[in-house]
């Protein structure tokens, strides 16, 4: 037997299907919930919803834009360091041209100086030497003088007389020290 012969015949009605009147307060409730949901709550868990995914959305571009600014930073930075690395190399190079310049110009200025130290020594030798010999000229005529005096048994005080005969005498030494070493 069908449902609908069932209801007519006044027997009792099963309990899974449910009577007209409260198929239709059903319905009409339903509509009223879907009616509250569709106008109030919808919107705000639309609106709520919206708001995320734009924060999302500008979390992940603020997180692109961090991140590219990062890569420029990163860019940046490793261009400098290049630049650093290029410039204390330039540096060193200098300073090393610059050390040896001064290692230069210190063996220059030693070599300068010691040949005015030996420059000085010979002028200093040579001064020496006039005036030893100039003394040994003296004192070599003043021996002379006394052991030709003792020889001649008189006095050979005058003091022009003896200067030119120390002088002749000193000339022909040396004339003969010269032509000596000219035969060697």
């Amino acid at each position: 037997m069908t449902q609908f012969n069932l209801a007519a015949a006044g027997a009792e009605q099963p309990p899974l299907i449910p009577h007209a009147d409260e198929l239709i307060i059903g319905l009409i409730a339903f509509a009223i919930v879907f009616f509250f949901l569709a106008k109030k709550l919808l919107p705000n868990i639309n609106k709520v919803l919206e708001q995320r995914r734009e924060a999302i959305e500008g979390g992940i571009e603020k997180a692109d834009a961090a991140k590219t600014e990062a890569e420029s930073v990163l860019e940046q930075y490793k261009a400098q360091l290049a630049e650093a690395r290029h410039e204390a190399a330039r540096l060193r190079q200098e300073a090393t041209e610059q050390g040896t310049a001064i290692i230069q110009e210190m063996r220059a200025e030693g070599q300068r100086q010691r040949e005015d130290i030996i420059a000085a020594g010979h002028a200093q030798i040579e001064a020496d030497r006039k005036a030893a010999a100039a003394a040994l000229r003296q004192d070599v005529g003043k021996l002379a003088t006394d052991l030709a005096g003792k020889l001649v048994g008189e006095s050979l005080e005058d003091s022009a007389r003896q200067s030119r005969t120390i002088d002749r005498f000193l000339d022909e030494l040396e004339d003969g020290a010269v032509k000596a070493e000219a035969t060697r």
